[in-house]
């Protein structure tokens, strides 16, 4: 008698974990500063792939294994739409960079808890900022392990290449060509004021254009032809 294969159960692993992107505003704009930025630093590079708040489950088959960094960044994948990042599916590569913005509703053990997860799956830089008290931590991983970064004032991150400080406790970081991070609001001024430039110069290019004629209009009306002038 046939023995009946039963159907393997399907693993689900879930595109969210329930919990909000950010506890406040200063989180926030943070995890939005470096998404935007890391993502504009790295856009010629199809290679690159920058996240925020998304799953990583780095063990197939154990859904219970994950964690969703504030921001990640995986070098040696491409850019696109995932709902979570299974890293079976992404030639086993972990992200190299991850960034963690501490909130007021984070505990000591749950922060304890996320230093070891990436320091068991891989990742070779961690960043752990507190905007409240204006504290950048870093850990970059040599020997196999995370160590922690003795001076972060001035670090330069060895995968991104780009330069951290702080100033008046807030997280500023500088590309590799020394142009500082610029926030989304900041970038939307410029944007706007080189908008306003441009159809500044387009107007007084018109205008000049509309004088030229009426010049030259005159000038055929005393029967000069303007091209001889």
């Amino acid at each position: 008698m046939a023995v009946q294969q039963l159907p393997k159960k399907q693993i689900v692993y879930p595109d969210s974990d329930g919990q909000p992107m950010a506890d406040n505003t200063k989180q926030l704009e943070t995890i939005v500063y470096l998404y935007d930025n890391l993502c504009a630093l790295f856009a010629d590079r199809e290679d690159v792939f920058v996240a925020a708040d998304l799953l990583w489950y780095p063990v197939e088959g154990h859904p219970e294994i994950r964690s969703a960094p504030d921001v990640m960044v995986v070098i040696g994948r491409p850019k696109g739409h995932r709902g979570s990042y299974k890293q079976w599916e992404e030639q086993n590569i972990a992200p190299q960079v991850v960034f963690e913005i501490v909130s007021p509703g984070n505990r000591y053990a749950g922060l304890v808890e996320k230093f070891r997860f990436y320091d068991r799956y891989g990742v070779e830089e961690y960043y752990l900022y507190d905007p409240d008290l204006g504290v950048l931590n870093g850990w970059v991983r040599r020997d196999g392990t995370l160590e922690r970064v003795e001076e972060m004032e001035g670090w330069v991150s060895p995968r991104l290449g780009i330069r951290f400080a702080l100033e008046d406790g807030a997280l500023v970081a500088y590309r590799p060509d020394g142009e500082r991070f610029i926030p989304y609001v900041e970038l939307r001024q410029r944007m706007e004021q080189e908008r306003a430039r441009a159809e500044t110069v387009s107007r007084e290019l018109e205008q000049e254009r509309q004088r030229a004629e009426r010049l030259a209009q005159k000038l055929r009306e005393l029967g000069v032809s303007p091209e001889e002038v």
